[in-house]
């Protein structure tokens, strides 16, 4: 276990900004991180957790208090059984269940951050997301002081939510369990549409597993969510807002705004789910209130990729990036109607 002192957390994060930490300790072990958690409760220590930082928005004033960064190392792969350890990069997680002919996340390959994360955000992309395989979490619970593990059934999931979301001050994730497919080479059916194009099948149908992993790669590259240090168009948390989620009421008022702001042929997209909802995509809210790609002329910008995407150009600072969160978000209420709401966590700063 390693300790540091007003530690710069910035480089921990993928937006590469937020100011120092007064302690950061970093974890190798299940025990370490426990270890650490209970002496800050102990103690009263606020405690701030880091895994990839992809997912993290960190003011410039930094955090008072112990910023634990959980480095555990473990894959364990048995037939179609996987176990990943906290700390453990997701994407070459994903990797290993490809060369191993499995299917089930193939479709979340590039997708910055650590195994650990997985759960909590119930991550999600091209059409799968991580709750459809994950059999059990195990967390550390802060308020029953021991170690529990959580069925599938047990986590709460929802789109882009879990339990663990709900109350991000109780459960410390430790390792997480996935159960995957066998399916001969192939991958599981293909959901996305602009996926199933690529690979020339019908969506429903299945692909070659490494096929799929390739053409989402392709795509996630092509959209800037691909970390990459010399393109600033990958310094970001990738999907800055959540799609939205509309009631009846709230999806007909929508509605009637989009035709008088676009006229009558004009419709945005819409996929309706089994509870009355409808669920809107936020990247195209964003471009049509006028917030196109390359949006801004300051260090904080909206990425030349992908409008989902805010960006730091090298030189922001987190009230850079919140003033242009701020202009987004507020610019698609007037237009729409419709409230944009933040994907990534935000540590000393609101939007």
């Amino acid at each position: 276990m390693q300790e540091t002192h007003d530690a710069p957390l910035a480089p921990l994060t993928t937006f590469r900004l937020g100011g120092p930490a007064a302690r950061l300790v970093t974890a190798t072990t299940d025990e370490e991180v426990i270890e650490t958690v209970r002496a800050a409760d102990d103690s009263g220590t606020p405690l701030l957790l880091i895994g990839g930082g992809s997912n993290l928005v960190i003011g410039d004033g930094g955090f008072d208090g112990v910023a634990l960064r959980i480095a555990t190392r473990g894959l364990a792969l048995s037939g179609v059984e996987l176990e990943l350890a906290a700390g453990e990069n997701w994407s070459d997680a994903v990797a290993r269940t490809v060369e191993a002919g499995l299917a089930g996340v193939e479709c979340l390959t590039g997708i910055p951050g650590s195994a650990g994360a997985t759960p909590i955000q119930n991550v999600g992309a091209y059409g799968q997301e991580v709750s459809s395989t994950i059999t059990e979490v195990i967390a550390y619970d802060r308020t029953a002081r021991e170690t529990v593990t959580l069925a599938n059934e047990d986590c709460g999931f929802g789109y882009r939510y879990s339990r663990f979301k709900a109350d991000p001050q109780r459960y410390v994730v430790l390792r997480v369990r996935y159960r995957l497919e066998d399916a001969g080479g192939l991958s599981a059916p293909i959901r996305y549409a602009e996926v199933a194009g690529d690979l020339g099948v019908a969506q429903g149908e299945r692909a070659a597993v490494e096929a799929a992993r390739d053409v989402v790669l392709k795509l996630r590259t092509g959209k800037g969510m691909v970390l990459d240090p010399e393109d600033h168009d990958t310094w970001s948390a990738g999907s800055f807002f959540t799609n939205p989620i509309l009631d009846q009421a709230q999806y007909e008022e929508f509605v009637d705004r989009v035709r008088a702001r676009l006229g009558d042929g004009v419709q945005a997209p819409a996929y309706r789910d089994g509870d009355g909802r409808t669920k809107t995509s936020a990247a195209w809210l964003i471009d049509k209130a006028g917030f196109t790609k390359g949006y801004g002329t300051g260090p904080a910008r909206i990425s030349s990729k992908h409008t989902l995407a805010l960006t730091n150009r090298g030189t922001a600072s987190t009230e850079d990036l919140m003033a242009l969160a701020r202009e987004v978000r507020d610019g698609v209420h007037t237009a729409f109607g419709v409230t944009l709401v933040n994907e990534p966590v935000m540590v000393g700063v609101r939007l």
